[in-house]
């Protein structure tokens, strides 16, 4: 189990916290015992939260030409058909991952391509649930094209707590399946919007484990 590179700066903030807290109870209650240790509770517990938060587990990814992999732990919250009018501009199968503040929160390539179009949008912070999410909600869109024949886009949502999507690919990348693509802080969503026809193989209120749960198989 490894710790995830974008929790160094909240670790160490959640550290000096622990650190000054615990002094300035030991400073104004000297005498006070159940105090300090009450402190060092306060301290260790969030601590933990971090640690717990950001870890970042090895899996065993099988990649596989006809496999669409999930992007992300989580929970199955729509499996709907929809109009996708930002890049295809047509009929769409959406999945969308909603992931809790105690998931994993690494987004990683749910196929092997080309990363064919990034845009980041800026926009509100409903809740990942809501269904405007998808569309009004602070989100990056990414679309990766497997072939000629395949392609299909991978939306990271912020959500009321997540305030920070990021993204590590650009437009003319390399997507390997399984690898990381991204991750979103404190808890949000993942939406994959592919084409119709794509044979569906989890279920509504599904949880799923990423780079290993098989989302769907490509006709």
């Amino acid at each position: 189990m490894k710790f995830h590179k974008e929790g160094y700066a909240s670790l160490t903030l959640v550290l000096v916290f622990a650190i000054v807290f615990a002094s300035a109870i030991k400073y104004m209650f000297p005498e006070n015992h159940y105090l300090h240790i009450f402190s060092y509770a306060v301290g260790t517990f969030f601590v933990i939260v971090i640690l717990q938060f950001f870890r970042h587990p090895k899996r065993n990814i099988v990649q596989n030409l006809n496999h669409i992999i999930a992007p992300a732990d989580g929970k199955v919250v729509v499996i709907e058909e929809v109009e996708e009018t930002e890049y295809f501009k047509d009929k769409r199968l959406q999945v969308s991952i909603f992931m809790s503040p105690i998931n994993v929160h690494v987004n990683r390539y749910p196929i092997g391509g080309e990363v064919a179009y990034v845009k980041y949008h800026p926009g509100l912070y409903l809740v990942a649930w809501h269904p405007k999410s998808s569309t009004d909600n602070e989100r990056t869109s990414v679309v990766i094209k497997k072939d000629e024949k395949f392609s299909l886009m991978m939306k990271q949502i912020a959500g009321a707590l997540a305030r920070r999507i990021v993204y590590y690919c650009k437009e003319g990348d390399k997507a390997e399946q399984g690898g990381e693509m991204g991750f979103i802080k404190f808890g949000s969503r993942v939406d994959l919007l592919l084409p119709l026809g794509t044979k569906i193989e989890i279920a509504l209120n599904q949880t799923v484990t990423g780079g290993e749960t098989v989302i769907a198989t490509i006709n």
